[in-house]
């Protein structure tokens, strides 16, 4: 059973890529690991130990076996004698089993316990990334390194340190014991070694390549399922009616996975084929010289035996270790992956001396504000980026000179075409991104000088596109304030001009809205996504565009929601249809980063300037009447 379990390691071992060990490590990743095992130095302790006790007794008992022969061939001792050597022997096979039972458990619990604290902290490190950060980094790279990466750092710990230290241990005890029993068949033993390790590590870069192209063909298949089992990737494929040339796709690299699997299978028992044969062949040897010393007197037969069991422990040691270097690097690569996102700073940080909002005001103030967003090596990471480029010229200023104020309680309207900047200054005010000169206040202090949880608490947001949770209606409203009743909840869906839906539905508060939220149409899920920001109630309310892909019905009846949203609460509003804006306390017309004109919707039409042309552009004489008699 060792035996087997070497066999495996071993095969592990050549399997994987040994380009990591040329990968430039940076300083200090051993001590930075050493500190991640620190809470588990007293487990480590007794791994340890453990490991070293289970290699001793692997050498003891062939060597006990030695001596019943011995006393089976009449050299010595008495039948009395062979029965306690059984009884010891059967003594350390159940102190084995014990010590292979404690073992696993201490691996286990450290190698979990690993597991849990890097995840936990690359979650909590990345919650606090910025808005940038996602936008530029590919989702499963980011999830490959909170599983795939972590689970690899993880076995330095389990597989990689147990594998050295009974390999290394178990290697010097039993080749110190054959050579003390006969080194003439220790050393013949030892020149079978080249002959298996050699076609192995031939075997091994052939096994690499085929893993590697195997790994790519199934990420290939993965992103096919991931796109086209989602929603909007299921409509697609149907609307544009290529089912069976996506199926016929994916039937050919399925197929070449399913070709790669025959042939990884048949090299690897190429390589356990070759391990056997080896492993016999020196039992042969050490049968066939080994007899031939005992019977001129140089050796006992029992030390023929123990030569023979002892062997079986010396191949794998040997081939595993032959490639530790491999094993041990990929361990390191792995935590240097991890600790590389781990050291990405958070461009958003809290000051030590922040303050919580005030209370009382509730206004917004842009001063002079510019902005540029950040370069790709400020926020993200090229490992994380499925295509990373380099960036020329710096990033590239959106925002110029920004400055308006809105007074507690006032709506003020954001318009211009598209790119003009509207969503970024909307973005900055909860702190998305920091301003690169001028300053944000809220209620007035700086945002940078503001505690996180306040400002967010102090202000609500409904985007265009209102993200739901796969989860529940009761669920993805409680998101904004878990502890809320489900009578609040309701007076929440009420404001929002939704409660009658939800109560027609079977399962009402309960019902799972859906990936994205699709069982829902666009008005549904922004009535939601409004109900979310009521039961929050926030003195801020911010409403990017939030009916612009809406038909007139559903606009309609969102438009009435936020008019309950937005009473009394100091709102920011980026609006592409005018008509939903006329009555904004005042209207910010934004154009390539700037302010260009401000007024209310009678003063800036008087103006003729560019809120007129976008209005005569949206609304044509007849629907402009038709507005008008509405």
């Amino acid at each position: 059973m060792n035996g087997s379990m070497t066999s495996m390691a071993a095969m592990r071992s050549f399997r994987r890529d040994p380009s990591v060990t040329a990968r430039e490590l940076p300083r200090g990743t051993v001590r930075r690991i050493l500190g991640v095992a620190r809470p588990y130095r007293r487990d480590l302790t007794f791994f340890v130990l453990l490991v070293i006790g289970s290699s001793v007794i692997g050498v003891l008992t062939p060597l006990l076996a030695g001596q019943i022969i011995n006393r089976i061939a009449g050299l010595d001792g008495t039948a009395g004698d062979i029965v306690r050597i059984a009884l010891v022997i059967a003594g350390l096979a159940v102190l084995d089993a014990g010590i292979s039972l404690a073992t696993r458990w201490f691996s286990a619990r450290i190698g979990e316990g690993v597991i849990y604290d890097l995840r936990s902290r690359v979650f909590e490190h990345v919650q606090r990334m910025p808005v940038a950060f996602f936008t530029r980094t590919q989702t499963g790279a980011l999830v490959s390194r909170l599983n795939n990466d972590v689970i690899g750092a993880q076995q330095a710990f389990t597989s990689t340190l147990s594998g050295v230290l009974s390999n290394v241990i178990g290697l010097v005890l039993t080749a110190a014991v054959m050579f003390s029993l006969s080194w003439q068949i220790t050393a013949l033993s030892l020149v079978l070694v080249p002959v298996f390790v050699l076609p192995a590590r031939r075997i091994g870069r052939r096994l690499q390549e085929i893993t590697r192209e195997s790994y790519g063909l199934n990420a290939s298949m993965n992103a096919t399922m991931t796109e086209r089992f989602n929603v909007a990737g299921a409509l697609l494929v149907k609307l544009f009616g290529r089912p069976a040339v996506e199926a016929e796709g994916f039937r050919g690299r399925a197929a070449r996975v399913r070709d790669i699997g025959v042939l990884s299978a048949m090299y690897g028992r190429t390589f356990f084929t070759a391990l056997t044969l080896v492993a016999a062949l020196a039992t042969a040897l050490v049968y066939g010289m080994g007899g031939w010393l005992a019977f001129t007197g140089s050796l006992s037969p029992g030390d023929v035996v123990a030569l023979a069991l002892l062997l079986s422990r010396l191949y794998g040691p040997l081939t595993a270790l032959s490639n530790v270097r491999v094993d041990v690097m990929s361990a390191m690569v792995s935590f240097d992956r991890v600790f590389e996102v781990l050291d990405l700073p958070p461009m958003i940080r809290e000051a030590d001396d922040a303050v919580p909002v005030p209370a009382g005001d509730r206004s917004i103030e842009f001063e002079h504000v510019s902005f540029s967003y950040p370069a790709a090596a400020e926020v993200s990471l090229p490992s994380l980026e499925e295509v990373s480029l380099p960036e020329h010229g710096g990033p590239t200023a959106v925002l110029h000179d920004v400055s308006f104020r809105v007074e507690p309680g006032q709506l003020v309207a954001l318009v211009g075409h598209s790119g003009a900047g509207k969503s970024t200054i909307a973005h900055l005010v909860p702190r998305l991104y920091d301003v690169t000169g001028g300053a944000v206040r809220v209620g007035g202090v700086d945002v940078r000088r503001v505690t996180l949880d306040s400002l967010r608490d102090a202000i609500g947001v409904v985007s265009q596109d209102a993200h739901l949770f796969h989860d529940t209606i009761g669920a993805n409203l409680r998101y904004a304030r878990p502890e809320a009743t489900d009578e609040e909840l309701w007076a929440a869906l009420a404001g929002a001009r939704i409660a009658g839906l939800v109560r027609s539905l079977p399962d009402g508060l309960d019902t799972v809205v859906g990936d994205r939220g699709y069982r829902l149409s666009g008005g549904e899920k922004q009535r939601l996504a409004i109900a979310r920001v009521l039961l929050k109630a926030p003195g801020i309310v911010i409403l990017d565009e939030a009916t612009a892909h809406l038909d007139s019905e559903s606009e309609v009846a969102v438009q009435h929601a936020l008019d309950t949203a937005l009473t009394g609460r100091t709102s920011l509003v980026i609006a592409h249809r005018l008509s939903t804006i006329r009555s904004a306390d005042r209207i910010l017309v934004v154009d390539d980063g700037r302010i260009m004109e401000s007024g209310t919707h009678e003063e800036l039409l008087a103006l003729g300037g560019r809120y007129a042309d976008l209005y005569r552009t949206q609304f044509a004489d007849g629907e402009h009447r038709t507005v008008g008699a509405a």
